[in-house]
């Protein structure tokens, strides 16, 4: 079941956000510089800022037993690219274990129809350049990869593809 997001589940979302994230990207260990990002940044406190926001949406994959993914858009985001809007996929976290049972594509078309019922014409996001993955999820949901930024840690910086989708509704007829 897919649903918007409620303070009470920060907690949750911060849980998911900490596992996605580390199996993802620490393949090996764990260091402090990495431990410090994901332990200041994925935080129960910041989800519920950002469930707060009225420039977010945040939409919760929910089973059973409890969240297994979730999808964040921002409505003001500042774009890296000159060709895009503000409307950005700031997050689509999946639990690994629920990764292939459609729960990522349930999230994205919901985060995609909340962008079109703002008005909105395209979407960005970013994903890191070496996650071949969610580069191909979002591949075959009709983004285009349209160029590269990098996504900062302290001093340390990550390439990051910059991909887009036209969300505009066919005119009927």
């Amino acid at each position: 079941m897919i649903r918007k997001a409620h303070e009470r589940d920060a907690s949750a979302i911060a849980a998911v956000s900490i596992e996605v994230w580390m199996n993802t990207y620490l393949r090996k260990g764990i260091s402090p510089h990495f431990a410090d990002y994901i332990l200041s940044e994925f935080t129960t406190q910041n989800f519920c800022d950002a469930i707060g926001d009225p420039s977010k949406a945040i939409w919760v994959s929910e089973n059973g037993t409890g969240i297994d993914g979730f999808v964040t858009v921002c409505s003001s985001a500042t774009p890296p690219l000159a060709d895009c809007s503000p409307l950005e996929i700031k997050t689509l976290f999946v639990r690994p274990r629920q990764q292939s049972g459609g729960r990522g594509t349930a999230l994205l078309h919901c985060a995609l129809e909340h962008c079109r019922d703002l008005g909105g014409e395209s979407v960005w996001l970013t994903v890191n350049a070496r996650n071949s993955r969610a580069i191909g999820f979002y591949l075959r949901h009709g983004f285009n990869k349209i160029g590269t930024t990098h996504f900062w840690i302290g001093d340390q910086a990550y390439e990051n593809d910059v991909m887009k989708i036209d969300i505009r509704r066919p005119p009927a007829g």
